[in-house]
């Protein structure tokens, strides 16, 4: 019997195929940029379009003296954002305008020298969710021949690394803090600890502060803060519970013993700290120091937010988990100054 040969694979029809991006990129109207329609693409660019459609990769093409914006549906999801679909076809300066003092001189490199460029975990502030964002893209631009040998556009394949990123500097400050309380059995030595652990991270710890209220109930005493003068106004040594006009909503807090975030902290205070950004916090969270075996909190830690990344579950998970440390810390510390107190037999 002869040999069974395998069909021949068929090379759909150019863009066809490919996804939500294949059929906008069919559908828009080219004849505003210097590409014109698709079918008239050179074969160079439609070669690296269709890698480009077909890959899993996030990856952006910019074609053209304009370099003229196209992307995947995989960068679409990871990087885009609210941009889509509008930066399609518009120019790579406009699309990233906000990060074009980083980006730019990259691009350059590659347009000016046809020198590839690299880039691991680089910080870049995008607006891509309707407010400036914190990220970190590992990318590549790399040339791209048009079909005389000559510069034609750039390739980009990138990498987000945002989550990744901050999730390990928010674990290092829980991991050192851990480590901190379980050295320590003097409250003030635990919470000076605690107070060099979570000021470490200036980028989601804008400022720090940790109130006890007092056995009466009626007052929370200030027995650490980070990043804030004690002077300031947003850190009183003392709070009062029970006045509603108080420098924090203590009160509203223990009513709902439950995280609260505070978004007028301009209208309460002026001069607030930036920590590692150029604009300070402009919203804070005050979160419950569970007191163990007891419904009222202990007390309560206020933390200056990061003005440059939501306040997701992810970042929700971590001050409670800071919270949770404190607590437990507090516990032991009380549980020992107890035990060395109580009276001998």
């Amino acid at each position: 019997m002869g040999e069974t040969k395998p069909d021949k694979i068929r090379v759909p029809e150019f863009l066809s195929g490919y996804g939500e991006l294949g059929a906008l990129i069919r559908s828009a109207d080219w004849t505003k940029t210097d590409l014109g329609p698709p079918a008239s693409w050179p074969n160079s660019l439609k070669t690296v379009a269709r890698i480009m459609l077909d890959s899993r990769y996030a990856i952006w093409i910019g074609w053209g003296s304009d370099l003229t914006f196209l992307y995947n549906d995989a960068y679409r999801a990871m990087t885009l954002g609210k941009k889509h679909p509008w930066a399609l076809g518009k120019p790579a300066r406009e699309v990233w305008a906000e990060a074009w003092s980083d980006l730019g001189p990259r691009v350059e490199a590659v347009v000016q020298h046809g020198t590839a460029t690299y880039d691991e975990d680089l910080f870049l502030l995008l607006e891509r969710s309707g407010y400036p964002e914190e990220t970190y893209h590992t990318f590549s631009y790399s040339p791209l021949p048009d079909d005389n040998g000559n510069l034609g556009g750039l390739l980009c394949i990138v990498v987000e690394d945002t989550d990744r990123h901050i999730a390990e500097r928010r674990l290092t400050v829980l991991r050192e803090t851990a480590s901190q309380i379980a050295n320590h059995r003097e409250s003030n030595e635990l919470f000076a600890a605690i107070g060099s652990c979570i000021g470490a991270n200036t980028f989601d710890v804008l400022f720090s502060l940790i109130y006890l209220i007092e056995p009466d109930g009626q007052s929370a005493r200030l027995v650490s803060r980070t990043g804030i003068d004690g002077r300031h106004p947003a850190a009183p040594s003392v709070i009062t519970i029970s006045a509603t006009a108080g420098a924090w909503p203590i009160d509203e807090l223990l009513a709902r013993s439950d995280t609260l975030i505070v978004d007028d902290l301009a209208q309460r205070f002026t001069d607030l700290p930036v920590g590692a950004w150029d604009v300070s916090s402009r919203r804070a969270a005050v979160i419950p120091i569970a007191n163990q075996g007891q419904d009222q909190p202990a007390g309560v830690l206020i933390i200056g937010l990061n003005p440059y990344r939501p306040f997701d579950d992810a970042y929700r998970g971590f001050i409670n988990l800071l919270a949770g440390q404190i607590a437990a810390g507090l516990a032991d510390v009380r549980a020992y100054e107890e035990e060395k107190n109580a009276p001998k037999p």
